[in-house]
């Protein structure tokens, strides 16, 4: 059974860090594409960062900079460090896999929610001005 368990998520001021975590289980991530994404209220939920097996990663142009994707074979799990936090980051964050991408498909579908087929929960990170 696949699963995705996010944690990290808590309240900060602008300018603060946090470090989100997803725990994978059920399949072998290595031959998977992971991606952090997130919704606001009231807005649709986007793409954050992804990374592909292959290491290739992609990042959307509002996080370039400021937030880095990893892994961690070891612990099977993700993360997503998140520095300069601003009020707009708030958001409920949620960790997605999907099997991976050749390259030419990567970066033209990889932050597209649609794509994923497994979800997390969600962690709610909400940065105060």
């Amino acid at each position: 059974q696949v699963q995705l368990v996010e944690s990290g998520g808590g309240s900060v001021q602008a300018g603060g860090s946090l470090r989100l975590a997803c725990v994978v289980s059920g399949f072998i991530h290595n031959n998977y594409c992971m991606g952090w994404f997130r919704q606001a209220p009231g807005k649709k939920r986007e793409g954050v960062a992804t990374r592909n097996s292959d290491g290739s990663e992609m990042y959307a142009e509002s996080v370039k900079g400021r937030f880095t994707i990893s892994l961690d074979n070891v612990k099977n799990t993700v993360y997503l460090q998140m520095n300069s936090l601003k009020p707009e980051d708030t958001a409920m964050y949620f960790c997605a896999a999907t099997p991976a991408y050749s390259s030419g498909n990567y970066y033209a579908r990889a932050l597209q929610q649609d794509e994923y087929e497994y979800w997390g929960q969600g962690t709610q990170v909400t940065v105060s001005s």
